[in-house]
This record gives structure tokens, C-alpha cells and sequence, in this order.
């Protein structure tokens, strides 16, 4: 098993040089074995999760450190290039305040790996997906902007499309952007500011909770996710 994952681990270093058009390296699709394919996608996505997750974690860095100098002198004599990086964040993650120190702590945190590894497993049928393949794109995200790629299925008179990324990484980026963001996930970003406010940790079951309005299925669509947490063991991912 370990030289299986050193041999992976080997590959994933090397992906400009092994993707498709989109999607995992080759090699991923190329394993015969289930039980191993599904342990390549998550070592493969964690890393991708993980990396998203720090540079969220620098921004709320960031942010706990211009509120900790900011506050006790009332705002007055403020860094101009910090307040620069606050602007910033606040038009990145639709804060409408831009002092509203309690906003940004629910909008710039992380997203419990156990979730992130759940949903992109869901989405993307393990990475198989045509929109993975095609578009990069592993968490099902549409886009209205006209450009992207076309659902095979598309209902009559619906015009979204599905987004297109550059990368994997992107999609990842995006797809904890669009948590952190959208009204559609409030009730996510309340339950984590609480879990921080009592010093614990919100791990991925506890979140999924969160998660009616992300699909169609509705509580059909928590229960799945729950479902492959639990099967797969990501909870230790969690802790």
C-alpha cells in the first residue's frame, strides 16, 4: 500500500505534464482497482483541499491581526496598504461592512475536509465525470455568463452552463469561495461561527447538515454525503 501511494504521490507532482484535457492525471484512470482508485482520489483531492484551505487560513490570519491593532485605538491612524488588503477581502467575500469584524469570521474560515472530499466525490462521480474531465469542474458549479460547457441535459429554457477551470485547484478554490459567499449557504457559515465561538471543532458531519440547498435532492442530498463520510473513514481528516 505504501508504494502504491509513493508512486502516486509521484505522478500528482508531475501534473502539468499528465492531464487530460481536464480532470486527475492519467494514471488515476488508468487503476484497475477500486478500493485503490477511491484511495488515490482522495490523497489526490485532500492536497487540492488542503491548499485552499491555507490560503483561506492566511486571510483570516490576516484579519484577526488588523482587528486585534485596529480596534483597542478605535480605528484612527490605520496602515493604509492593510486597509487596502481589508478592501480587498471585503469585495472578495461580499461583506458589506467593512468593519464588521463579526462578518468576516463567519465568511473567511475553512471548509472541513471531510465535506470538501465528500462532495467532490458526489459531484464529480469520483472524478469521472464529463464535467471533471472536460471542464475541471468537480463540484457541479454553472455558470450564466454564457461561456462554458453545455449540459447534455438541459431542461428547456434553461441557459446556465457548466463552468469551466483552468485547473482542478480552481474548482476547489471556487467551490469554498462559493460557501463562504453565497445566501444559499448562511446556515453553514452560523453554524461554524458558532462551533468557533465555543472553541470546537465543526467537522464535516456537522456541516453536511448544513448542505439542503446545495442540491435538488434536498435532505436526500445530506444523508449522501453523510453516507460517504461515514463508508470512507474522511472524518480522521476532520480531527
Amino acid at each position: 500500500m505504501k508504494i502504491f501511494f509513493f508512486i502516486f504521490i509521484a505522478f500528482s507532482l508531475s501534473i502539468s505534464g499528465g492531464l487530460h484535457a481536464g480532470g486527475l492525471p492519467n494514471e488515476y484512470y488508468q487503476i484497475d482497482d477500486n478500493t485503490k482508485q477511491k484511495e488515490a482520489f482522495f490523497l489526490h483531492m485532500k492536497g487540492l483541499v488542503d491548499k485552499s484551505n491555507d490560503e483561506i487560513k492566511k486571510d483570516r490570519e490576516f484579519i484577526t491581526d488588523f482587528f486585534a491593532k485596529a480596534m483597542p485605538g478605535a480605528f484612527r491612524g490605520l496602515n493604509q496598504k492593510n486597509v487596502g488588503y481589508l478592501i480587498a477581502l471585503r469585495n472578495k467575500y461580499g461583506i458589506e461592512n467593512l468593519f464588521d469584524r463579526d462578518e468576516y469570521y463567519k465568511r473567511i474560515n475553512t471548509v472541513p475536509v471531510s465535506m470538501a472530499l465528500a462532495q467532490a466525490a458526489l459531484e464529480s462521480g469520483w472524478g469521472k465525470s464529463r464535467f471533471a474531465r472536460e471542464a475541471n469542474n468537480l463540484f457541479g458549479h454553472w455558470t450564466y455568463s454564457g461561456v462554458g460547457l453545455m449540459p447534455q441535459n438541459r431542461l428547456p429554457g434553461k441557459t446556465h452552463m457548466i463552468r469551466v477551470f483552468s485547473s482542478l485547484q480552481k474548482s476547489v478554490t471556487s467551490y469554498m469561495l462559493n460557501l463562504n459567499t453565497n445566501d444559499a449557504y448562511s446556515l453553514f457559515r452560523e453554524r461554524r461561527y458558532q462551533a468557533f465561538l465555543e472553541g470546537r471543532t465543526f467537522n464535516g458531519m456537522e456541516s453536511a447538515k448544513t448542505m439542503v440547498n446545495y442540491s435538488e435532492l434536498k435532505e436526500e442530498y445530506i444523508k449522501m454525503i453523510r453516507e460517504m463520510i461515514e463508508q470512507n473513514n474522511l472524518s480522521i481528516y476532520d480531527q
